[in-house]
């Protein structure tokens, strides 16, 4: 996931040039701190007091150049345009967020319009396509029967939410303005892993299937997430 951003970032941008950065949902701020350290201007907003805390606590330890380029801002995505101009960033990031967001167009619209000309938006969503990939796989056939025809499923940590198809959020991100440019499967292969699992010796070898699958047919089409990247035209 990180290479990929990287990757598109690298791509769509001269090198050494410092980005505007928002993370929507930044969570504990693991990516943010990550574009913090490579120089980039980064700002994130979380609603949730704990991943805050966690995010805040993070920051703390970090060089003092570093904490001058993340700011951190208490609120929630669909509220953007309360706190920011139209055009101010050069990337946004909403990771792991429409899951728990049942009508997402309007947070994407108001994303698109934080996005300056030529900017890219960089979305990790549930792949609605794939959900009976994991019930499946763990033998639950009745559980993989269901999923064939919704896009709600329940997470891992209980809460019943949603996924997104490929398709829609093609024509959603067209209709918005920033329109799809190339998109990702991730975990392909790893989605059924349980929780805590030992990392294995081989980790390298495993991030690298991951990597080639995640950017090929036919099997970035079944992956649990897709990370999808927008530009803004």
């Amino acid at each position: 996931m990180a290479r990929q951003l990287e990757e598109q970032i690298a791509g769509r941008f001269p090198v050494g040039q410092r980005l505007r950065v928002l993370d929507v949902g930044m969570g504990q701020g693991t990516q943010a701190l990550r574009l913090a350290r490579a120089g980039h201007k980064v700002t994130g907003v979380e609603r949730d007091p704990k991943m805050i805390a966690a995010a805040r606590e993070a920051l703390a330890g970090e060089p003092e150049g570093i904490r001058e380029r993340m700011r951190i801002v208490e609120g929630d995505g669909r509220d953007t345009g309360v706190h920011f101009l139209p055009g101010s960033f050069d990337v946004v990031l909403c990771h792991g967020v429409l899951m728990y967001v049942e009508e997402p167009d309007p947070l994407l619209a108001g994303l698109a319009r934080m996005l300056a000309q030529g900017g890219l938006l960089s979305l990790l969503v549930r792949n609605g396509d794939a959900l009976a990939m994991r019930p499946g796989l763990s033998g639950d056939w009745a559980g993989a029967l269901a999923a064939f025809d919704t896009t709600a499923y329940r997470n891992r940590l209980g809460l019943d939410v949603r996924a997104d198809r490929l398709a829609t959020l093609t024509a959603t991100l067209a209709g918005i303005g920033a329109p799809l440019h190339t998109w990702y499967g991730v975990r392909v292969f790893t989605d059924t892993a349980a929780d805590g699992a030992e990392i294995p010796a081989d980790v390298e070898t495993l991030l690298a299937v991951e990597e080639r699958a995640g950017r090929t047919d036919p099997y970035r089409g079944v992956a649990a997430l897709l990370h999808l990247c927008g530009v803004r035209g």
